[in-house]
């Protein structure tokens, strides 16, 4: 009797970002590597099984709100869902800098920023200010967690504490320049890839 056993299989995962105009090829791209595709949906979004066992979970930028997206298969629903426009109130900060905003999807309506981060203070009340004069429903944290949590915890943004975070941002370099980037990547899906490893 052969008493060896078999090593667990391994996986190697990757993440990307998205967006709603190119998930269809992403899609596409995804099932010609892997062979066919079988969908299942849940409420941890949406899983593509492939032939050769990779895997696909597709996330919505934003929690189920009562906006369903709309088309004829989840994966059509999913890239309207995510091109649905929504307020965004970002933050981003590191030691270096920071940036703070509010975007109505991926346009920037309003922004301040400083080469550098001063105190928490200071940044809550300059994103407090930007975030009073649009719609935020969703705060985009990015950059330093640990930071961003201390401008998040300041009393000038009381009135957004209970606002949605959505998930958190790696973002290096938090000048204005990198504030288009980062609302773009708010928006979009979000894919955790499996490949089975040999």
């Amino acid at each position: 009797m052969d008493r060896r056993t078999s090593a667990p299989r391994r996986h190697a995962t990757r993440t990307a970002l998205v967006s709603a105009a190119r998930l269809a090829g992403w899609a596409d791209r995804f099932a010609a590597s892997h062979g066919p595709v079988v969908e299942d949906f849940d409420d941890a979004g949406l899983l593509l099984r492939a032939a050769d066992g990779a895997t696909a979970l597709l996330r919505a930028p934003w929690p189920a709100d009562g906006r369903p997206g709309r088309g004829p298969n989840e994966l059509r629903r999913l890239a309207s869902l995510a091109a649905q426009e929504r307020g965004l109130g970002l933050v981003l900060v590191r030691r270096g800098g920071y940036v703070v905003a509010s975007a109505g999807g991926t346009t920037i309506l309003a922004s301040k920023s400083g080469n550098r981060f001063i105190d928490a203070r200071s940044t809550a009340e300059h994103a407090a200010r930007i975030f009073a004069a649009h719609v935020v429903e969703y705060i985009v944290p990015g950059g330093d967690r640990a930071l961003v949590d201390q401008v998040l915890a300041q009393p000038a943004l009381k009135a957004f504490t209970g606002r949605t975070r959505l998930p958190f941002l790696d973002v290096q370099d938090v000048k204005a320049a990198a504030l288009q980037k980062a609302a773009a990547d708010a928006c979009s899906v979000r894919i955790t890839v499996t490949d089975p490893v040999g």
